[in-house]
């Protein structure tokens, strides 16, 4: 099975997750560079990585959602291509329109890094499906801009129609209703800002972000 990682400028985790995809397919995934204007028609899994793409200057992600591999991304998860978008990928999936709300800078002004908890909010995605419902998981966060916002009628649209996947325990950035994780309508394009990819390892502390790699590839 094909995957890809799209690489910016400032991209720091796309070999983070070019390991959990090869981890998990047994296959090296292709890395994308953003100025390339396609994504390789072979590829079934996308993974939009954290990092800090441009600098997170503007915003984070603004100047990465223009970019030129972003417009056939957009079309292609229209047409029902799975993509993860993980901290600044989150960022750039709302500043590309393709997912709702936005990522300000956290509440408390300062760099988060630690593990968080998270609690399932849907575990009915395809990329929660191995999830127990009821299980708090573990996995890193790391990120100065993680403070989820949406208008009110946003929220109530995406908390009724199930769209909040992952919930913080203890929320660590002020995001509106712990939210740590989105998914869209369609169910295809899922944004969080924990890191997953950095919890597939036990020697790296758990692996506790494994099972969001093996819902999702396991369902294609």
């Amino acid at each position: 099975m094909q995957t890809a990682v799209i690489v910016f400028p400032a991209s720091n985790c796309d070999r983070d997750a070019a390991v959990a995809l090869e981890t998990h397919t047994g296959k090296a995934p292709h890395m994308i560079w953003h100025k390339d204007t396609s994504i390789p028609d072979d590829v079934r899994f996308v993974v939009v990585p954290g990092g800090f793409s441009y600098g997170d200057y503007l915003r984070s992600g603004a100047i990465a959602a223009q970019s030129p591999v972003i417009k056939d991304l957009k079309q292609k998860a229209e047409a029902g291509l799975p993509v993860l978008g993980i901290c600044n990928g989150f960022q750039i999936l709302t500043e590309a329109g393709m997912l709702p709300g936005a990522l300000m800078r956290n509440a408390g002004q300062k760099f988060v890094c630690k593990i968080s908890r998270l609690r399932l909010a849907n575990a009915q995605t395809r990329f929660t499906k191995l999830y127990d419902a009821k299980h708090e998981i573990d996995i890193p966060v790391a990120h100065h801009d993680g403070n989820y916002f949406a208008d009110d009628d946003t929220l109530r649209r995406i908390e009724g129609s199930g769209q909040v996947v992952f919930r913080y325990v203890d929320n660590p950035n002020g995001s509106r209703g712990d939210i740590a994780g989105i998914i869209n309508q369609a169910g295809n394009v899922l944004g969080m800002m924990p890191h997953p990819e950095r919890a597939i390892d036990p020697l790296h502390g758990g692996t506790d972000g494994s099972n969001i790699f093996k819902s999702i590839l396991g369902s294609l």
